[in-house]
């Protein structure tokens, strides 16, 4: 029986989105901008030469980026040897469930709450709650940020007071940054877990617990992060498999995503490399009939949001390797589908995501393009692949 591996490239979208306007992101091109960078000489730390992902150029991801933005993207341009398109979000964020719901079939049907970029961001009477609930006298931040700064910034304080470092972005999320040790790692996750329906209520898609660890001229962020994500407000793909009997499984932060709902058993990793080992085991071994729902998170993490163009294009090169070594381990019948929630183009001013269409790579299904697409249509497909009810409005695309 057909397998399917869904593999979300985490923020490596491909420009074009038609309302990039409204979100303050015209011209983003997450991948046109880092091949552009590579061929310019201008991404060289840790590599060198034009961007050099041939397994996945090979399915069409240099076609799929001149679709999607209209950019002959350097170095990528193969003849494509598998499915390609690129795909339009519809809910109205540029964020990580907003991304992966629509990509299971849940377009997102309220507007998320997004704090204002202030000092002072977040309301006083939810200051005064997080207070309450983490047993302090206040709070750290309150604040638009990126993580490793504001933990730099506000570190020895936190090690001082005990405050939690509260902070948030341009996405709809509470992250709160505590030291695993001084703070207490368990201590965090209850915050955040007690928080959680608060700020769910009103509409803010994710509350996350950033652990760091060392001292403050020598910290770092720790493979602990969990995310208290809003529950999808209908069935996803993973609800329509598991509810026909197949198994599921979850690579890195899916099950937070989707509260795990659907989702048979957690493949979770301390890095993108330990996630792909989990990856590839189940290429090798996942049942007849099954849904892999993978993410790879540190494309975003720790390129996108901190602006490192060299990174992220030896990211994107390390995965597309290792793309080979899965694409050799699929079995005659299994489909194996690689795309993206948004964009966050390291080349863009500020830290945070962008509006972007994202690709849509399908090995295992032929050869041809698929066509400007909806996110949507990417649950249609792999429901039609395995045989189960579409969750939600997309069309197959093979």
């Amino acid at each position: 029986m057909a397998r399917a591996f869904l593999i979300v490239m985490d923020s490596v979208g491909c420009g074009g989105a038609p309302d990039a306007a409204a979100f303050g992101d015209a011209g983003a091109n997450t991948l046109g901008h880092i091949a552009q960078a590579c061929a310019d000489g201008r991404a060289d730390a840790g590599r060198s030469g034009p961007l050099h992902m041939p397994v996945l150029d090979g399915l069409g991801l240099g076609a799929a980026i001149r679709l999607a933005s209209g950019m002959a993207a350097p170095g990528l341009g193969a003849v494509p040897q598998g499915r390609w398109g690129a795909a339009t979000e519809v809910s109205r964020g540029k964020d990580t469930p907003s991304g992966h719901w629509e990509l299971a079939g849940v377009p997102v049907p309220w507007d998320w709450t997004y704090f204002p970029d202030t000092t002072p961001a977040f309301p006083p009477e939810l200051v005064a709650q997080v207070c309450a609930l983490a047993g302090t006298e206040g709070i750290l931040g309150n604040c638009h940020a990126s993580g490793v700064p504001i933990i730099a910034e506000h570190c020895a304080a936190h090690l001082r007071t005990g405050w939690p470092i509260c902070y948030t972005s341009a996405d709809s999320v509470f992250q709160i940054a505590a030291h695993e040790e001084a703070f207490g790692l368990d201590r965090l996750l209850k915050l955040c877990a007690d928080l959680a329906p608060t700020l769910h209520a009103m509409k803010v898609g994710r509350v996350i617990a950033r652990p760091f660890t060392g001292s403050c001229g020598d910290f770092r962020r720790t493979a602990n992060r969990k995310d208290f994500a809003i529950a999808p407000p209908s069935d996803t793909l993973l609800d329509v498999v598991a509810g026909a009997g197949r198994a599921t499984h979850a690579v890195g932060k899916i099950g937070d995503i989707f509260s795990m709902r659907g989702i048979g058993r957690l493949h979770k990793g301390k890095d993108d490399a330990e996630l792909f080992e989990h990856l590839l085991a189940l290429a090798q071994g996942a049942e007849d009939g099954s849904l892999t729902f993978a993410n790879f998170v540190e494309f975003d993490s720790l390129y996108g949001h901190p602006r490192d163009v060299a990174g992220y294009a030896r990211a994107l090169e390390w995965f597309d390797a290792r793309a080979g070594d899965l694409l050799a381990r699929l079995r005659p019948g299994d489909l194996a589908i690689f795309t993206a929630d948004h964009g966050n183009d390291p080349t863009w001013r500020g830290t945070d995501h962008t509006r972007e269409r994202v690709p849509v790579l399908c090995a295992g299904a032929g050869a041809g393009p698929l066509g400007l697409c909806a996110f949507a249509d990417v649950a249609a497909t792999v429901a039609a692949h395995l045989g189960v009810k579409n969750p939600g409005p997309g069309r197959g695309l093979i």
